[in-house]
């Protein structure tokens, strides 16, 4: 079967493109230098692509995620860099002995966490992003309290979120290091051997980290691809044209299939006017017809990968390469 003959809307990504994006990253931060952050994925097949090249501690967002990398051998050392005050479904899984550390920002992230029996925790900083992390000034407070429920404390993380996107890298460099003395300071507080942040437009900038939680990398998207970064755009979602106007052509291809947080998708063929649910309306820069297929570059991969229960592998880039695998998207939802 061919990339053109797949029913629609389907995701694909390049095989050889995939792997080598797997293969630059894993030179560049070797072993444990790099935690995958799955969150991007959400694909077990994906992950043991990872381990197979000496990335076997993981990062995830989802309590799911975390308990389905475990089920598939992938349980070694999983981080859930997320805050939750249900982590029970985490339970069973720390009474396997997988090793399971929790990212916390106040008592009540502790308190959810000593509940479930989750042992180790990293303390969570709020670096620059106005999101989760507690303030500089409160982690070892923080840390202290949680050491006083009985839980390890391994060290500090904070994801410098506003930073990775950066075109200029200059302004990357710049923002990041202000980020990382946040994240310094709040370490001398906290203790521990462990400094977990950073993602794929930092990867290589990030210096202060001792694991980096980069996941884009992989697949890529076009927002990332804007940036001076080695590795190539590997995905996209195959459409069918389904009506031909004078100036224009409508594909199967909308806002539930991909992720327009980040922007209009990209086309191989075309320029893109807007999404609708189930419809991508574009002008095609060659003739086209009813029935022909178009690939879509989405801009986000992580929630794109959300909207699909598969990511077929093919053989190279294109409509007409050959599909040689399909990779269950076994990550994606909530229950556990």
């Amino acid at each position: 079967m061919r990339v053109a003959d797949l029913s629609t809307p389907a995701l694909v990504a390049d095989g050889g493109a995939l792997a080598r994006n797997l293969d630059t990253m894993a030179a560049a931060l070797p072993g444990a230098r790099l935690r995958p952050h799955v969150k991007a994925h959400k694909c077990t097949a994906l992950a043991r692509e990872q381990a197979a090249r000496g990335h076997v501690t993981f990062t995830g967002a989802t309590p799911r995620e975390l308990v389905g990398l475990a089920h598939a051998g992938l349980g070694t050392d999983l981080l859930l860099a997320n805050q939750c005050v249900d982590l029970q479904r985490l339970a069973a899984l720390v009474a396997t002995g997988a090793r399971v550390t929790v990212a916390v920002d106040s008592p009540a992230t502790i308190d959810a966490a000593a509940r479930a029996g989750v042992g180790e925790v990293l303390v969570d900083v709020n670096v620059g992003m106005p999101r989760c992390g507690c303030a500089v000034e409160d982690a070892g407070t923080i840390a202290d309290t949680a050491r006083a429920r009985g839980l390890a404390v391994r060290g500090v993380m904070g994801y410098e979120g506003h930073v990775v996107g950066l075109e200029g890298r200059d302004e990357r460099v710049e923002k990041t290091a202000t980020a990382m003395d946040r994240l310094a300071a709040a370490h001398a507080l906290v203790g521990g051997d462990v400094v977990s942040a950073g993602g794929t437009g930092t990867y290589d900038i990030n210096t202060l980290a001792t694991e980096i939680q980069a996941g884009s990398y992989a697949l890529m998207d076009t927002a990332y691809a804007k940036l001076d970064v080695p590795f190539d755009l590997t995905f996209g979602v195959v459409a069918t044209v389904i009506h031909v106007a004078p100036k224009y052509a409508v594909a199967d291809c909308g806002l539930k299939a991909l992720a327009m947080d980040h922007g209009q998708p990209d086309m191989d063929d075309g320029d893109v006017w807007f999404c609708s649910d189930e419809h991508i309306t574009f002008a095609p820069r060659a003739a086209v017809n009813v029935g022909d297929r178009v690939i879509v570059r989405p801009a986000h991969v992580d929630p794109t990968m959300a909207k699909h229960e598969a990511l077929h592998i093919a053989a190279g880039p294109g409509l007409d390469a050959e599909i040689i695998d399909t990779w269950a998207i076994d990550l994606r939802g909530w229950d556990a």
